[in-house]
């Protein structure tokens, strides 16, 4: 089976033989790779892919930049024992046609994401915990780190909101277990990953108190309250504030 890691270290694997992001054709090539691996299930024009791989400025010849890139890719790709087919290239367009049953991590996270989601509406905790794992262990890596483009950082942000709900269900799982330790170290993650979001801090709050703190609960209130006036010129949300309320 073909595996696909995307965050963290780039890497493909299949079959005992590893394909790491150092071979790929430089830092475009790893643009290329990961962009049409996104995008896998549409063609992407030719257009599209030049603006991802050079958003300030293309080089003056970059039809014949960017068919060097293919080839160097299909050819690593072929290394890898994958079809020259797997990237093919159409009427403008490029399309990363992978292998029935292959696996790539961010696409695994967001199916993780779901069936954790949805195993907590069905109140069953024990088939929601493992997809919250996974979720959590794949979301927590960098994206593409130390590159910068417009569209690494809108991937950036979507991946960022999954791992907020990946946290958010591991720390539901954990407070519906009684594992009161574990569920404040995934809220407290989640507030540090999105200090502004008030949700976070209101499950923050309540798991305090189930833990029969309600001295933290308060002062986690407090430091929300202080960052809010401070950030941003305003104040709790009337829900938020009324989560307090009914801890006094």
């Amino acid at each position: 089976m073909l595996r696909i890691y995307l965050t963290g270290d780039l890497c493909l694997s299949k079959d005992g033989r590893l394909l790491r992001a150092g071979r790929l054709p430089g830092r475009q090539g790893r643009r290329l790779f990961v962009y049409l691996a996104l995008e896998r299930s549409r063609p992407v024009t030719r257009d599209e892919l030049v603006e991802s791989l050079w958003p300030q400025q293309p080089p003056t010849a970059f039809d014949m930049a960017l068919s060097a890139i293919v080839s160097k890719l299909r050819s690593l790709l072929e290394e890898l024992g994958l079809d020259r087919r797997t990237l093919t290239a159409a009427s403008g367009c490029y399309r990363l046609e992978l292998p029935a049953g292959s696996w790539i991590d961010i696409e695994t996270a967001n199916e993780s994401v779901h069936m954790a989601e949805s195993a907590l509406l069905a109140g069953d905790t024990r088939a929601g915990y493992g997809p919250a794992v996974v979720a959590c262990a794949i979301l927590r890596r960098p994206f593409l780190p130390g590159e910068d483009a417009p569209w690494i950082e809108m991937r950036r942000g979507i991946l960022r909101k999954s791992l907020l709900r990946a946290l958010d269900c591991l720390a539901q799982i954990h407070d519906m277990n009684g594992e009161r330790a574990l569920a404040l170290r995934a809220a407290q993650d989640s507030v540090e990953l999105e200090p502004f979001r008030e949700e976070g801090h209101r499950r923050l709050m309540l798991i305090h108190k189930a833990s029969g703190n309600r001295a933290e609960a308060l002062r986690a209130y407090a430091k929300l309250r202080a960052l809010l006036e401070a950030e941003l010129g305003t104040s709790p949300s009337p829900e938020t504030r009324r989560l307090l309320d009914a801890m006094n």
